[in-house]
């Protein structure tokens, strides 16, 4: 395993880090027997960095990953988040810490290394409702009691070593303001080969439902990490979903008969022979995916969606495995300059379950 630096802090973290979201499942819906077991295996493997935040089964993934910790005791580097929805818009700054405090109390810990909003900044402000939390107003983050009030009263109080916040897409203007207050160290963000935004300009040709503007590169220069979600796509870029195959049992749901999840699909299947093809032809595509996103300065951590043991043991070797040749790379660009295949005009490859840090 090989690590690379947050920012300009001093935490060093693994190239591949434990994600803990619904997506994948484990940490949400697993066994306490193979959640440990699993726990176990990825820190004997190298990874010190795990991604939690308390939608992920509404606080079953840190209570369970607090369970295991004390457990095996260890103590890994350790995110977490805070949820903003209609019901803490009142006093968004009081619900940070609560929140946090909430958070550390199911993990077991004294504070965390980092917390995250787990609110993507937009401009205007987002209708909120119910549940909803994946937007937050530009206002809602800057504005007294708001969103970096309730981050700076953590950071005094020793709660949080650091804080970050996630960019969801169509907002580069509203990440560039955060990122110029000085005050954020991590950005989640999601990076694949099917939507190539957030590391560089939309390549010509290819439509996307959300556009990141090259998100990492401005994070980079002001000394912020890149933590990257979803780096398979939700499961797209896995084996099991290009040949036909269904979800991981304990996967999170996905409406499979939509019109977007085919087109997702083929753009994935169009990914696989290719590389199957290539003269890289031994990686596994999920590996390809992986080796694709390390190849970025940028990039932190990938955060790593472990439904089972045999996910773990794919992905971690693609650690310090180098990038990808010059002449697969030429290939995916031809992919993109053809939408995949797709008309112009048909947008592609939209984030599924984006709120979900796992596959």
């Amino acid at each position: 395993m090989e690590y690379r630096q947050v920012g300009n802090t001093e935490l060093w973290v693994s190239e591949i880090g434990f994600g803990c979201g619904g997506n994948a499942g484990l940490m949400v819906r697993g066994s306490l027997d193979e959640q440990q077991r699993v726990v176990a295996r990825a820190v004997e493997l190298g990874i010190n960095y795990f991604d939690n935040a308390p939608d992920y089964g509404d606080g079953a993934a840190e209570e369970n990953l607090g369970r295991v910790l004390k457990a095996l005791q260890i103590r890994p580097i350790i995110t977490s988040k805070v949820e903003v929805r209609h019901a803490d818009l009142g006093d968004i700054a009081g619900h940070v810490v609560r929140s946090t405090e909430a958070s550390l109390q199911r993990l077991g810990l004294e504070a965390l290394d980092m917390l995250q909003i787990h609110n993507s900044p937009i401009s205007p402000p987002p209708q909120l409702g119910g549940r909803v939390y994946t937007q937050l107003g530009i206002e809602d983050y800057l504005r007294p009691g708001g969103a970096l009030d309730g981050l700076q009263r953590v950071l005094r109080e020793g709660k949080a070593r650091y804080v970050g916040f996630i960019c969801r897409g169509n907002d580069r203007d509203q990440v560039r303001q955060l990122l110029d207050t000085g005050m954020f160290h991590m950005m989640n963000v999601t990076y694949t080969l099917l939507n190539p935004t957030a590391g560089m300009a939309k390549p010509p040709g290819l439509e996307v439902d959300r556009d990141f503007g090259g998100v990492i590169n401005d994070a980079y220069a002001n000394g912020v990490g890149a933590a990257i979600y979803s780096p398979l796509a939700g499961g797209f870029l896995t084996h099991p979903i290009v040949a036909g195959g269904g979800r991981h049992p304990l996967s999170g749901p996905r409406n499979t008969d939509s019109e977007a999840y085919r087109r997702d699909l083929q753009s994935a299947q169009s990914l696989s022979v290719l590389l199957r093809e290539g003269p890289e032809g031994t990686d596994t595509l999920t590996q390809a995916a992986i080796r694709f996103i390390l190849m970025h300065q940028g990039v932190t951590v990938v955060l790593g969606g472990f439904s089972e043991m045999s996910h773990l043991e794919e992905i971690v070797p693609v650690s310090g495995s180098g990038p990808l040749a010059p002449e697969v790379m030429s290939r995916i660009e031809q992919l993109w300059r053809a939408n995949f295949g797709s008309p112009v005009g048909v947008s592609r490859h939209r984030p599924q379950n984006g709120h979900d840090h796992g596959l």
